[in-house]
């Protein structure tokens, strides 16, 4: 079989190319180079350079044909401009799960399939298992990586059934330590390179210089919200219904200035995010505060002393019915059903026990046990044991 590797110049792509070409496929190996602008990631880091140079080594160690084909003016028409958008909307959005959408597994699979491939495989630690229902349809299964520790099917959350069914993940049975060892055996040049790290492609960068090309900086107060705030004795009011009572457990509480006392400054509200503890500047306090919200019309931040500080934390979240996302269009929710789901709304968080609710009117996610620093544009994804069905937009 003919099979494009995004090769990345990573040790998980090295070796998800070398052992295809052990199976017997005609290998080749692409690197996207989504990124020219160096002077926003961080000292000593050009990343794309380095990983192209490092992925056409590991091309030539195996023998296979390698191309780099420029995708940065798609890449930040589509995820930058996506990214400043949201931040100035007081959202918070997850880059590397809409680069898989719309660069990895969309614009760079088209290519690749241009090139007369069957299929296209990168080096995420998950998996692409297949059935056959009934009618002879044949459906495709997103399963967890078998490394927990590092299980990327969250990344790729927003896959359709026509993108799996041309998609191999051929490390997603392995560990990483297994991974590097083939690796060294092979003498491969990745086999002790550090995993990447910060935004999908661009490398490790300060996300407010980063944010700050396009998001004007703009003075604003930091208050601090206490404990005794009223809002958390507030009796909670009878419900005519459970839609009724998840709009109530999913809505977000808008603090005033005059709820809390102000402790600083900060230099704009786009800059952060729900849950950052980080570049606030806050001193004084026994433990760091935490952005509990932010009054994007008045350039407000508002925060909570303590990881357990309770306007951290939501039972519930709602996704608009159009950001909605089943991975199996066979399990989709009508209206009125619900559904026992394990669900994460970040990377690398342990799944959580929740249900989920179809209505007219909007999708919802109650957890078992409330969670911290739920941020709108953030994915939340549900799984039925190991895979990844179905995901969406934190409204």
């Amino acid at each position: 079989m003919k099979i494009v590797v995004g090769l990345s110049g990573g040790v998980d792509s090295s070796v998800t190319a070398y052992l295809l070409q052990q199976q017997g496929h005609e290998v080749i190996g692409l690197f996207m180079r989504n990124w020219n602008d160096a002077s926003v990631t961080l000292e000593d880091e050009c990343p794309w350079i380095e990983d192209s140079n490092d992925a056409l080594l590991v091309a030539q160690k195996l023998g296979i044909p390698f191309q780099v084909i420029d995708m940065s003016e798609l890449y930040k028409e589509r995820i930058v401009d996506y990214m400043f958008d949201e931040y100035q909307k007081g959202r918070t959005p997850n880059p590397d799960v809409l680069c898989n959408r719309e660069v990895k597994f969309d614009v760079f699979m088209k290519t690749a399939l241009s090139l007369g491939a069957e299929k296209v495989a990168t080096g995420h630690y998950a998996r692409v298992h297949s059935t056959t229902d009934e009618n002879g349809k044949e459906i495709f299964h997103l399963l967890a990586g078998k490394d927990n520790n590092k299980d990327q099917s969250y990344f790729l959350c927003q896959l359709s059934q026509d993108q799996l069914s041309k998609a191999l993940f051929p490390i997603g049975e392995l560990t990483k330590p297994e991974v590097r060892e083939i690796a060294k055996e092979q003498g491969l040049v990745t086999a002790d390179k550090k995993d990447s790290q910060g935004l999908c492609f661009i490398g490790k960068v300060s996300l407010p210089t980063f944010l700050q090309q396009q998001l004007v900086p703009k003075e604003g107060e930091i208050v601090e919200i206490f404990n005794d705030f009223a809002e958390y004795h507030k009796p909670q009011p009878s419900f005519n219904s459970k839609q009724e009572e998840l709009e109530y457990l999913s809505a977000n509480i808008n603090y005033k200035k005059e709820d809390g006392k102000v402790i600083g400054k900060h230099q704009g509200a786009q800059f952060f995010t729900i849950g950052q503890s980080k570049g606030l500047g806050i001193g004084g306090h026994k433990e760091s505060c935490f952005i509990i919200h932010r009054d994007m019309e008045n350039n407000i931040l508002f925060v909570g002393e303590g990881k357990s500080f309770p306007g951290l934390y939501k039972k519930a979240l709602k996704i608009d019915n159009s950001e909605v996302h089943w991975v199996r269009e066979d399990l989709r929710l009508k209206n009125g059903e619900s559904m026992d789901v394990m669900a994460r709304i970040r990377y690398r968080q342990p799944l959580e026990k929740a249900t989920i609710y179809q209505f007219e009117e909007g999708f919802f996610m109650e957890f078992e046990n409330p969670q911290s620093a739920i941020a709108e544009g953030q994915f939340a994804a549900w799984y039925i044991d190991d895979e990844l069905i179905g995901s969406g937009v934190i409204s």
